[in-house]
């Protein structure tokens, strides 16, 4: 009977450690289908972003060059203008729209004197001003105070 007893102790703690050993096994392959999972997983997340970054790229590309062909556009307009300006006009007007395209001012536009706006109205020589602290009391006070016709009927 004893060597039963032991025979199957030993059958019990084989099928015991083949179990754990069949567990550890299963582990380990599904950690690696996890990580092979997270690997293809971030290498459509980089395939992507290469993507955007190659597209924001050709956008600043494209943008760059339509405004260089505005600048383009502009420039030849302002030239054609003030060649017609010169050819149909006094040489002095078409003088000027040259030097105003190329950022050059008249003399005479530099000493124009610009007034900056009021904040206050005009008022008359010894009249209290708009922004004096008893502006307009004096209507307040007539219009609180009764009428002396008013004042003799009560």
């Amino acid at each position: 009977m004893h060597s039963t007893s032991v025979l199957i102790l030993v059958g019990v703690i084989g099928l015991a450690l083949g179990a754990i050993l069949a567990f550890v096994a299963t582990r380990s392959r599904q950690n690696s289908d996890r990580s092979q999972e997270l690997e293809l997983r971030l290498r459509e997340a980089n395939a992507q972003l290469e993507d955007f970054q190659l597209q924001v790229n050709e956008h600043f590309d494209q943008t760059s060059q339509l405004v260089h062909n505005l600048t383009q556009s502009y420039k030849e307009v302002h030239e054609y203008l003030a060649n017609s300006a010169m050819r149909l006009s006094s040489q002095d007007i078409g003088r000027q729209m040259l030097e105003a395209g190329s950022g050059n001012l008249n003399e005479s536009a530099e000493n124009l004197s610009v007034l900056p706006p009021r904040d206050w109205a005009p008022k008359e020589p010894g009249a209290k001003g708009t922004l004096s602290e008893d502006f307009g009391l004096e209507k307040e006070i007539q219009a609180a105070a009764p009428a002396p016709a008013e004042a003799a009927n009560r």
